[in-house]
């Protein structure tokens, strides 16, 4: 798999920190690699992926920034382009969050969009 240079989605130094937590965990199998996506559904018609996979498609592009490497399919980058993810660590909210120029609208989890 070629690794990308013009890199659709970004991360913040807190997201990539929860990131590498999560990767540091015991058990975790090393050979997964972090995918980040789109999927019908949710509120809003379009749901974001992001979780560890094993499973490399051929449509799938190697993205690396920051000693953080991710894949995700190459159609998905016209819902994702520009997109920010970020990690809060609060009481009141807890979670990855996403800022999307591409969203039209949000639901109120945040979890899923329109555009």
């Amino acid at each position: 798999m070629e690794v990308t240079t013009l890199i659709p989605v970004t991360f913040t130094k807190n997201a990539i920190a929860e990131i590498k937590r999560l990767m540091n965990e015991e058990g975790f199998d090393a050979s997964k690699k972090f995918r980040v996506g789109v999927k019908g559904g949710g509120c809003s018609g379009m749901s974001y992926i992001l979780c560890f996979d094993d499973i490399k498609k051929e449509e799938d592009e190697l993205y690396e920034t920051d000693d953080f490497s991710f894949i995700m399919n190459k159609s998905h980058s016209i819902y994702l382009q520009g997109m920010e993810v970020d990690w809060n660590d609060g009481l009141n909210s807890r979670g990855f969050t996403f800022t999307n120029p591409s969203a039209s609208k949000t639901c109120g989890c945040g979890t899923s969009f329109a555009v």
